[in-house]
This record gives structure tokens, sequence and C-alpha cells, in this order.
């Protein structure tokens, strides 16, 4: 039976989850029959141990009743619960930060892991225009922070749908997006990431109601995740993970090239920079 706490400063949701492998293992249960009774799925629990979902206090006490842990979950669960980011997105954002591979539709905004610290400014004060600088420079800190997950030059993966309005939407400083669009371009040309844009030629498509991110995990089953205005939503349901694959993929399907899309980003940020100039 785990004896200490955590501790906070070493990973505690990834020692949370080696725990948790360790005293169910004990108890002589697989990940289904744990879940099982938690009225939860098998893979569920697995990406409890991966440490790929957060462990939440209701889990922890009863996983604590269930294989007689003396309290050990429900006392380390609220370190392993802090986050830098706002309640809807902070699973997301920690399972992102294990994933091997990650997907994702873009409609509106460039996508998180790849804007830049002026992009990100500009996009935080349209959503918080009351807001202290103090407050705008922690959030563009955390978002840049994220980034540095493509500092790693193969994993993970990273692949992104971006709608074409994604390259259309600049504010009054033109200068912002095109600079924003001139580093997605030379992360393409180094290698390191895939892009395409889905043009307005495109019609109507799979993607209309909302942004998509999918994770991949060497250990744990795939994930989903679907954001809107101040929420968010993660689905390990195989079902739930595969229709959104599939949306995934259709996106992909009516999007241009990789080398065309390349093209019409270059080509958009240099129209940007001439009207900057002009």
């Amino acid at each position: 039976m785990p004896r200490k706490n955590l501790d906070p400063s070493s990973s505690p949701r990834a020692l949370l989850g080696a725990e948790l492998r360790v005293a169910r293992e004990r108890a002589g249960m697989s990940q289904a029959e744990l879940g099982e009774r938690l009225f939860v799925s098998g893979s569920f629990i697995g990406q409890l141990e991966s440490g790929t979902r957060r462990m939440h206090l209701e889990f922890a006490e009863q996983i604590d009743e269930i294989l007689a842990t003396g309290g050990f979950f429900a006392r380390n669960c609220e370190a392993a619960a802090e986050s830098k980011y706002p309640d809807h997105f902070a699973a997301a954002a920690e399972a992102e930060a294990l994933a091997t591979a990650i997907r994702e539709y873009a409609p509106q905004l460039i996508p998180g892991l790849l804007q830049t610290e002026a992009y990100a400014r500009e996009v935080f004060r349209a959503y918080q225009p009351t807001a202290t600088e103090g407050t705008i420079d922690e959030l563009v800190t955390n978002r840049l922070a994220r980034a540095s997950l493509l500092s790693d030059p193969t994993t993970p993966l990273l692949w992104c749908v971006l709608d074409e309005a994604v390259l259309r939407r600049a504010g009054d400083n033109t200068a912002i997006l095109a600079g924003a669009l001139r580093h997605i371009a030379s992360l393409i040309r180094s290698r390191r990431i895939i892009v395409q844009v889905l043009p307005f030629s495109a019609g109507l498509h799979a993607g209309m109601l909302g942004s998509l991110k999918l994770m991949s995990f060497d250990e744990a089953p795939p994930l989903a995740y679907i954001q809107g205005m101040g929420t968010g939503q993660l689905f390990d349901d195989p079902a739930t993970v595969a229709q959104h694959t599939l949306t995934y993929d259709l996106l992909t399907a009516n999007a241009l090239s990789p080398r065309k899309s390349l093209a019409l980003i270059e080509s958009v940020a240099e129209d940007y920079e001439h009207d900057q100039h002009a």
C-alpha cells in the first residue's frame, strides 16, 4: 500500500498514476474490472495510470475504498490536479504534453502550439479586453510554454488543418498575422509539422461545428477534444474517438495538399507584409 504523500514538484499526476497501477495490480484487478466498479471504461483507468487524465477527488475517494489504500489517493489528488490552464482545457493541455501524435482542426484561429508571442497577445487581449497587462503576460507565457513541445525534432507528430478563415482573420496590425504565418511556414519548411489549408472553395464540410483535436499515445488509448466558447470536452470512448477521427480524415481529404497549402500560407503572408509597407 502506498504510504508517503507525493511530491508536487515531481510530476504528481504521473506518480499518482504509477501508484494507481501498483495498487490495482496488488489487488489483482484488471483495468476493466476497476473501471466497472467506478462506472467508467477500462481505458479511462489506463489514462489515469499513464497520467494522460487527471484524477478527480470523487474517483480518488472511491479508489481508496475499493483498493484499500488508506486515503492515499484522496490526500494526493489535490496536488495532482494543480494546473496553470483553465478548467475546461487543463486535462487536454496535460494530455497534449504526453501525446506522440496530435492532429488538429482549427476553424478560426491559429492553434495554440503554433502561435507567436505577438499573435497570442492579440488573441488574449481580444478575449479579455479589460484584463491587466500582468494577466495577459501570464496567459501568453503559459501558451508559449505549450509550444515548447515542438522543440523536440520529431515528437509529437503535429498535423494541422487550418480553415482558410484562419489565414484571413487579420486585425488592425496585419504584420502580426504575417509574422504568425511566416512562423508556420518556417516550421513546415523545416519538416517539423504538417499543415493543410481547407479553402473556402471546399464549401460545407465535416468540421463546420467547431475545433477538433485528436491525441495518440504510446501506452494509452487515443483521446478527442472538442472546444467551444469557454467550454471543452475530452472523449475517450472508442466509438466517439473513431467518429471524430473520421471527421478529421474527411477534412484532410477536402483540404489542399501540404505543398499547395504552404504556397497559399506564404502568399497570404506576403500580401499582409505588402499592405503593411504600403
